[in-house]
């Protein structure tokens, strides 16, 4: 408590400090490239944009997301201390109490879902919450007990786009093919990048017995292999929405450029296993996923 009352005494609170807490307890960044899936799958589904209730998805997508990182953040408050990336956030630094943060985090959560439910349709709601749910409740526990949680995490993590496209249907909302198309596409993007940011930030994770890369051995041939096999399997399910008559041949060229380059960064990674081909992974899969659904947005 000293060294908290310390940290508070040389670096008092001003609006725009709380306003950094606050975009680090969201992961403002993160929560951004959430939301813009979203947005793409409502773009994709909808026959005529609502900009509307396309701005009214993003707010409730933003609220539900942030919630989901806030709750992670509350959760493994303790273990962030411990690594390097995470003990500068404001939980572990005691910028933020807990209950300040359940508190925050409870109101967006609510708010975003019930938003998601009345501005867009009941099914959205019930996505929005499902996702908050799995991320927070079964995801953020499983990350110290096995490397299975990136799959878990996964299923949250793919529902962005789909309930996108299900908020630009009417009634109660319908999960349409196309929906299930952006889902898969988005759940096996999640493989190569999740495990790409395991390889770059591998020994930090150790420090909070979080274990993330495929292979007990980490660092190795056998988690390079698994990265390089799923990026090979990205490719044709991401050419899906062309197959299926969703986008055409200029989306189709986009998509294959796009993937054979990102087979080939992990192809890097499997030859050399290093760090530095880990991270130009890691940035080719943040560059990836939007480039990708844009292509099949714009090409529908």
């Amino acid at each position: 408590m000293l060294a908290g009352n310390i940290n508070t005494a040389e670096n008092p609170t001003t609006p725009m400090s709380k306003i950094r807490d606050y975009a680090q307890f969201v992961k403002l960044r993160l929560a951004s490239l959430v939301v813009l899936s979203a947005a793409i799958g409502y773009v994709i589904g909808a026959q005529e944009v609502d900009w509307k209730k396309m701005l009214m998805l993003i707010l409730g997508g933003f609220l539900v997301t942030g919630s989901s990182n806030g709750f992670n953040q509350i959760i493994e408050r303790n273990l962030d201390k411990l690594m390097d990336r995470t003990q500068g956030r404001p939980l572990p630094q005691e910028r933020m109490s807990v209950n300040e943060s359940f508190l925050i985090a409870a109101i967006m959560g609510l708010t975003g879902i019930a938003i998601l439910w009345i501005f867009m349709n009941p099914l959205s709601g019930v996505l929005g919450m499902l996702a908050l749910i799995l991320y927070t409740v079964v995801y953020t526990p499983l990350k110290q007990m096995t490397p299975f949680a990136v799959f878990v995490g996964a299923f949250p993590g793919a529902i962005p786009p789909l309930l996108g496209h299900v908020a630009s249907t009417s009634g109660f909302g319908e999960i349409q093919f196309e929906a299930w198309l952006l889902f898969v596409m988005q759940f096996m993007w999640q493989f190569p990048h999740f495990w790409a940011i395991a390889w770059v930030l591998d020994e930090d994770y150790k420090k909070a017995g979080f274990r993330m890369l495929p292979s007990l051995g980490g660092r190795d041939k056998s988690s390079a292999f698994q990265i390089l096999v799923y990026t090979l399997f990205l490719l044709p399910i991401s050419l899906l929405p062309v197959l299926f008559h969703m986008s055409g041949i200029v989306s189709a060229i986009i998509i294959t450029v796009s993937g054979g380059y990102f087979i080939y960064q992990a192809y890097v990674l499997y030859r050399e296993c290093t760090v530095e081909a880990a991270r130009k992974l890691m940035f080719g899969s943040f560059v990836y996923l939007p480039l990708v659904q844009l292509a099949v947005m714009i090409g529908k």
